[in-house]
C-alpha cells in the first residue's frame, strides 16, 4: 500500500496520501494511524522533493512555514484529537471542498499572502484529517508554475507539515497508541515510500500538463465519495 501510494502521489503529487491514511484506519487507531501516515508521506514528499530539488521555489516554502507554524500553535494550545469517523468525513469532504471553491478567489501560492494562507489552512487539514493534498492544489492550480515546479514545492512544503503532524500525534498530544507503532513498520514503510516516489519519477515526465490537472482531479473525487460513505456507515 506504502509503495503503490508513494508512486500515485509521486506523479500526481497528491492523491496517494489519501489512499494511504484511509487503508491505515482500517488497520490501527487514528493516533497510531496519524504517525505512521507522517513518517511514511514524510519519506515520500521528502525525497520527491530532493529529487526535483531544482524545480523547488524556496520563497513559497519559507512564507509557507509561516502559516504551517501558526496552525500548529493553535492546535497544540487545543489539543485536539479527532475520532475516526471524523477523519474519514474530513478525507472525504477535502476534494469536494476544494473543487467547489472558485479559483479566482483563492489567493495562489506565487502572490502575495497565499503561501502563508495555504501553510495555514493546509497544517490545520494535516491535523484533522492527516491529509491536504487537494486543499493545497487550489492554492497552486492557477499560478504560473509548470507541473515539476508544483510537484517539487508542493513535496517541500508537504513534508514539513507531515512532520508537524508527527510532533503533534507523537508528543503534543501524548496519545499511548501513537507510541505503538513498531519500529521495523516504519522503517519499512520508510524504504517503500521512497522506492515509489523514485518509480514515479518517469511517468511525471511523461505527462503533460493538462493530463497533469485533469486526472488528478478525477481522482481525489473518487477517493471522496468512498471516504465520505465510509463517514456515513462508521457514524450509523
Amino acid at each position: 500500500m506504502v509503495l503503490v501510494t508513494s508512486f500515485i502521489s509521486g506523479v500526481f503529487g497528491m492523491a496517494g496520501g489519501m489512499i494511504l491514511m484511509g487503508g491505515l484506519l482500517f488497520l490501527m487507531p487514528v493516533a497510531s494511524a496519524m504517525v505512521l501516515h507522517g513518517f511514511t508521506q514524510m519519506a515520500s514528499n521528502g525525497w520527491r522533493a530532493i529529487l526535483w530539488h531544482r524545480h523547488i521555489v524556496w520563497s513559497i516554502v519559507l512564507r509557507y512555514v509561516l502559516g504551517m507554524v501558526a496552525a500548529a500553535g493553535l492546535f497544540s494550545l487545543l489539543r485536539f484529537a479527532p475520532a475516526q469517523a471524523m477523519v474519514f468525513l474530513f478525507l472525504g469532504l477535502i476534494p469536494f471542498i476544494a473543487l467547489a471553491i472558485p479559483t479566482r478567489i483563492v489567493p495562489q501560492a506565487d502572490k502575495r499572502g497565499g503561501a502563508e494562507l495555504t501553510g495555514l489552512l493546509c497544517t490545520s487539514l494535516q491535523l484533522m484529517a492527516g491529509v491536504s493534498g487537494p486543499a493545497l492544489d487550489i492554492f497552486f492550480v492557477r499560478s504560473h508554475m509548470d507541473r515539476r515546479a508544483v510537484v517539487a514545492t508542493k513535496a517541500a512544503s508537504q513534508s514539513l507539515s507531515h512532520l508537524t503532524k508527527l510532533l503533534y500525534f507523537g508528543y503534543v498530544v501524548h496519545s499511548t497508541d501513537a507510541a505503538q507503532v513498531p519500529g521495523w513498520v516504519i522503517l519499512g514503510c520508510i524504504a517503500l515510500a521512497m522506492a515509489g516516489t523514485t518509480s514515479s519519477r518517469l511517468v511525471l515526465e511523461k505527462l503533460t500538463d493538462h493530463s497533469f490537472r485533469r486526472y488528478s482531479r478525477w481522482i481525489v473525487s473518487l477517493i471522496g465519495v468512498v471516504y465520505i460513505f465510509k463517514a456515513l456507515t462508521t457514524l450509523h
